[in-house]
């Protein structure tokens, strides 16, 4: 990921001193290198598009999926950018947001050979005109992101209060702001249509969303804590070792996953009142993976989306494809479910989820779709 910084970004990064290992010193080597790279295009692209930038309006209301990672939140994403009148950030522009206006048509191609064909935690193919979350971006840009512990995995006292803007500075609230709002225009230049966005960290972030986008529409979805938990734990530990700059410690990263889950829930529970009537629709994952179709046609509706006729037909035609799915299988012994329910539980009885305690199943399947 870190590969798509400017120097800037980098300086900004090491002032924070992140562990680094002699080891990693080659990969150190190269963000240095690209970094350089992205300066000269970023100023570039600053030449000829700054003053369309600021004229630029996000006319069309943006529809934000929210839910914890690893609830599903990439398959409907997927699902919901098949809508030809929608438009979506994409994994050129969330790796590169300093200069894709200018250098995506150009460099994509080139580069795309050196994408990896699936993602590092799972199966699911990439490229860079695939969907993608938008705080990977933030990260980059303005360096106000809970993606910082990718650098910094035993750091939650630095990168914690990123997660929610309430726990920021108000000087953070603000780069952080005009960051996602120069990302979003910058989406607009590219196509003006509505933005589909999927990101994670979003869910702790209703009131700010609102007081940027008022009309903008919501959709949450949540899944078995018990497969969230586990699949979690899978998508940091491979995320640490695909980015971070020395060995990762995982001593705190199960309190960390549960900490951050729960107060993920409640930040969304005590701020969805806020989303006006009509502009927040829910779900489970287990009933969009059971009814793809059925499930993002009620989202339609619901959220009263134009376009449904023509999407409908796509995902029809990306239901084998969905069916025909390997999924990660992951083991949760005994004592893991305990600890996992026993913290909780509140989550389990507020979503209706079992416990599954007294027929405990050592095999916790999670969908690579479901990132």
């Amino acid at each position: 990921m870190w590969h798509g910084l400017t120097v800037p970004g980098l300086v900004r990064l090491l002032a924070q001193r992140p562990p680094i290992s002699l080891s990693q010193t080659p990969r150190l080597a190269t963000i240095l290198a690209t970094s350089i790279g992205n300066s000269l295009l970023a100023a570039a692209e600053t030449l000829v598009y700054s003053a369309a930038i600021r004229r630029t309006r996000v006319e069309h209301p943006p529809v934000f999926i929210l839910g914890h990672w690893r609830s599903g939140t990439t398959m409907l994403h997927n699902l919901m950018c098949l809508d030809p009148a929608a438009t979506f950030p994409n994994l050129y522009q969330c790796l590169n947001p300093s200069h894709f206006l200018l250098s995506e048509h150009s460099l994509g191609p080139l580069t795309s050979r050196f994408v990896p064909k699936t993602r590092p935690m799972d199966n699911i193919p990439v490229g860079w005109g695939e969907p993608q979350e938008e705080d990977i971006a933030l990260a980059l840009d303005c360096g106000i992101s809970p993606y910082l512990m990718l650098a910094f995995n035993d750091r939650p006292d630095l990168y914690g209060r990123y997660f929610d803007p309430q726990d920021m500075t108000e000087s953070e609230r603000a780069r952080w702001k005009h960051s996602l709002m120069t990302f979003m225009k910058k989406l607009t230049i590219r196509r003006n249509a509505r933005i589909v966005s999927k990101n994670p960290g979003h869910t702790f972030r209703i009131p700010i969303l609102l007081e940027m986008f008022p009309n903008a529409k919501f959709i949450y979805i949540r899944r078995n804590p018990y497969a969230v938990y586990q699949s979690t734990m899978h998508l940091r530990k491979t995320m640490f070792s695909e980015n971070a700059l020395a060995p990762a410690r995982l001593e705190t990263c199960a309190e960390d996953t549960l900490h951050f889950y729960e107060k993920c829930i409640r930040t969304y529970e005590e701020t969805r009142a806020q989303v006006p009537e009509g502009n927040l629709h829910e779900l489970r994952f287990e009933d969009l993976e059971a009814d793809p179709l059925l499930e993002v046609g009620r989202i339609y509706q619901s959220l009263q989306l134009p376009g449904w006729k023509e999407t409908e037909g796509l995902i029809r035609a990306q239901l084998p494809q969905l069916k025909s799915y390997r999924k990660n299988a992951f083991r949760m012994d005994a004592d893991t479910m305990q600890m996992v329910y026993a913290r909780l539980r509140w989550v389990f009885d507020l979503y209706g989820y079992p416990s599954r305690m007294t027929t405990a199943e050592p095999l916790v399947r999670t969908s690579g779709v479901a990132c």
